[in-house]
């Protein structure tokens, strides 16, 4: 079983080189666009390439994230930007859009491809969707424990997890916190991480009750070395470069079997220390701030990291053979572990004091320091007769060192294939000829109770709400659209009971995770896509439309002018009214800090604004403060085929005034959420 590889973070050129000389094995960075770390230095096309050569010298594969959405708007810049990606030899890219999952399959059909986090895969099926549309590694949620990850490390696709840097409060790919409080989208690289200000389910203005600490796994790499986990990766494309050179190195030492050094790794930066607690299904001791204490600490150690890369990393020796003759160029060979190579220089001398000795030989061609090359000895039989200069030596070296880079870059690129010639064809969009049509999203059946449903196309209800009821009215089991849990912890139980209600006559599914897919698929569902899905373009719609999907709600982070020139090859929805869910989380806030018995079902901001806090199946959802309703708006989307009106705990009656509001296109709510403001 081959050990895993170390995946380290560059946001700069500075860190790629600290972090290749600390023992990277891959690397991944962001380019000036496209990535989920805008915030970072990233690196310019040339950069790219400068990079991609450099660590293919090392025997490093490099990485690109081009891990944000998409809008229609980018696309054309972003087939180029694939173009000169693949022209530069990148070894993989980390992907979450899947409209950019399609342009990168026809631009580039052999690139290899890595599904990002931000996909928010954590389960077989989804894992195994994500094999079956071409990707060679899946990165998991960091949300999993020790079971979860072993399952998943049996699947016949590559696995990468989280070893090590920051903790986000919410699942990636499903936090949308600072996008509606900020316009600053975390799916588009811009996360301004407000859950790092103060919130609290108490009042509590000193309390974080978002913040987590960093994760730290370095304790558990021999679980991984027996799970057979692919890569290990490190978070910190933002962090400066000792911070990645440090855990490189802490990583490494951990691989070899040596106990890590956690003193230091804490030193250079965390957050109340390192928690462990999704890995280990321990979730008590999670939360944490960083402290001046945590900011002072840094300073003694930095220095001493700084040696760790202050010299480059030898990782190949060299047995060297020179040969003088008489009227013939002098020739240097060289063997590594792989090839063989020569050079010629120039015609040795007639020595007039004395011939070239060993000892003067060895001594100028042993000088590769600043090389990645070791001197590993030399075969050379003096002439009685001839002598050759220091500087001829020189040259015969720096001549060598140079072929032998170039067949090492060379050997180490991955073959791609191009079309250059690619252009966009958009798919052709269904028109919508008809008033769009009305859909509820409720939490229970209750509320439900004597409402009138004659103008209510699709009902979404959760899917535990449906288990408990011992008969479905016939007037709801046909448009019932089934809401399973948006975070599975128990696949197989969540397939079971999907089977049951398909036996009770329920045919349709929301799919507000990419698992779902697959499951409703096999299941024999009617597949609708949720918001969870993240639909910001054409292009997406149009895959899902291709793993048959009949029809999808857009994301909420776009703008309704952008919602409104959407080429649709299905019909798509639009949430419309209710308390947008803004965090997905596998640690509720309120029970860490007053328990579940005094929960009041919100916690607060600095400015006292309430943000409900609801839980079932083990996780929680975190919905906005404020009611959205674009009620007096929806009438300018002209391609929307139905409204979603979600509501979590209104009752019959106020459901009732709201559905009668919204038919009369009243103006409601407190906000229109991003459709009219936009987000970066």
């Amino acid at each position: 079983m081959s050990r895993p590889k170390i995946l380290a973070p560059a946001g700069s050129p500075e860190t790629l080189q600290a972090v290749l000389d600390c023992g990277a094995d891959e690397v991944y960075i962001g380019g000036k666009c496209f990535s989920a770390r805008q915030n970072a230095t990233n690196f310019s096309l040339d950069e790219i390439r400068q990079s991609v050569e450099r660590c293919h010298l090392y025997g490093v594969k490099l990485y690109v994230a081009v891990n944000t959405l998409l809008l229609d708007s980018q696309l054309d810049e972003f087939i180029e930007y694939i173009k000169a990606l693949t022209d530069a030899k990148v070894d993989a890219l980390i992907v979450q859009d899947l409209g950019a999952l399609d342009i990168i399959k026809k631009v580039s059909p052999n690139m290899e491809l890595h599904a990002s986090t931000q996909m928010s895969i954590h389960t077989v099926e989804g894992a195994i969707l994500m094999r079956n549309l071409g990707f060679k590694r899946v990165v998991l949620s960091r949300e999993l424990n020790r079971n979860a990850i072993l399952e998943l490390s049996n699947l016949d696709i590559d696995t990468e997890i989280f070893v090590h840097g920051a903790l986000c409060m919410s699942v990636s790919g499903q936090c949308y916190l600072s996008a509606m409080i900020g316009s600053r989208s975390a799916n588009r690289g811009l996360c301004g991480q407000p859950c790092r200000l103060p919130f609290s389910a108490c009042g509590n203005k000193d309390s974080c009750a978002l913040s987590l600490k960093d994760m730290s796994l370095m304790e558990h790499v021999q679980d991984f070395i027996d799970m057979g986990i692919t890569s290990l990766k490190i978070e910190g494309r933002t962090k400066r470069p000792e911070y990645s050179a440090c855990a490189v190195s802490t990583l490494r030492t951990a691989l070899d079997g040596h106990l890590p050094d956690m003193s230091t790794l804490r030193s250079v930066f965390c957050r109340g220390g390192f928690t462990d607690g999704y890995y280990t299904a321990s979730k008590g001791n999670m939360f944490g701030v960083r402290s001046k204490e945590d900011v002072v600490s840094a300073e003694d150690v930095l220095p001493k990291i700084r040696e760790t890369y202050r010299k480059t990393r030898k990782v190949s020796k060299l047995n060297f053979t020179l040969s003088l003759e008489h009227d013939k160029p002098a020739t240097l060979f060289a063997t590594d572990e792989m090839c063989s190579y020569s050079v010629y220089g120039d015609i040795p001398v007639k020595a007039i004091n004395k011939p070239l000795d060993y000892s003067t030989a060895e001594r100028q061609l042993s000088k590769l320091g600043g090389t990645i090359y070791e001197f590993n000895g030399l075969n050379f039989q003096p002439n009685d007769t001839l002598t050759l200069s220091a500087s001829s030596l020189n040259d015969l070296r720096r001549q060598l060192i140079s072929t032998i880079d170039k067949d090492r870059i060379h050997r180490n690129e991955p073959f791609l294939r191009i079309d250059s010639n690619f252009r966009l064809n958009f798919p052709n969009s269904v028109s919508s000829s008809h008033r769009p049509n009305i859909r509820l999203r409720v939490r229970n059946f209750e509320q439900l109770e004597g409402i009138s449903l004659q103008n209510v196309q699709y009902i979404i209800v959760p899917m535990d709400s449906v288990l408990m009821q011992k008969d479905i009215p016939s007037n709801i089991v046909e448009r019932l659209i089934v809401q399973p849990p948006r975070f599975i912890y128990n696949e197989l139980n969540t397939i079971e009971e999907l089977t049951k209600l398909s036996t009770m006559g329920v045919k349709h599914i929301m799919c507000n995770n990419l698992a779902y897919i697959n499951i409703g698929n096999r299941l024999g569902y009617i597949l609708h896509g949720d918001f969870g899905l993240n639909v910001l373009n054409s292009l997406t719609i149009d895959v899902l439309k291709s793993l048959n999907c009949v029809d999808a709600i857009v994301s909420f982070e776009l703008k309704l002018s952008q919602i409104d020139s959407l080429k649709n090859s299905i019909p798509i929805g639009v949430e419309a009214f209710g308390r947008l869910p803004l965090m997905l989380v596998s640690n509720c806030p309120i029970k860490n800090e007053v328990g579940c018995k005094k929960c009041q079902h919100y916690i607060s901001d600095r400015t006292n604004r309430k943000f409900p806090v609801y839980c079932t199946n083990g996780y929680s959802e975190i919905f906005n403060a404020e009611v959205m309703s674009i009620a007096d708006k929806v009438d300018s989307i002209s391609n929307a085929d139905y409204y979603i009106l979600s509501f979590l705990d209104e009752t019959p009656k106020e459901i009732s005034s709201i559905l009668e509001s919204f038919e009369n296109r009243s103006k409601m709510g407190t906000t229109k959420g991003l459709y009219i403001r936009g987000i970066i």
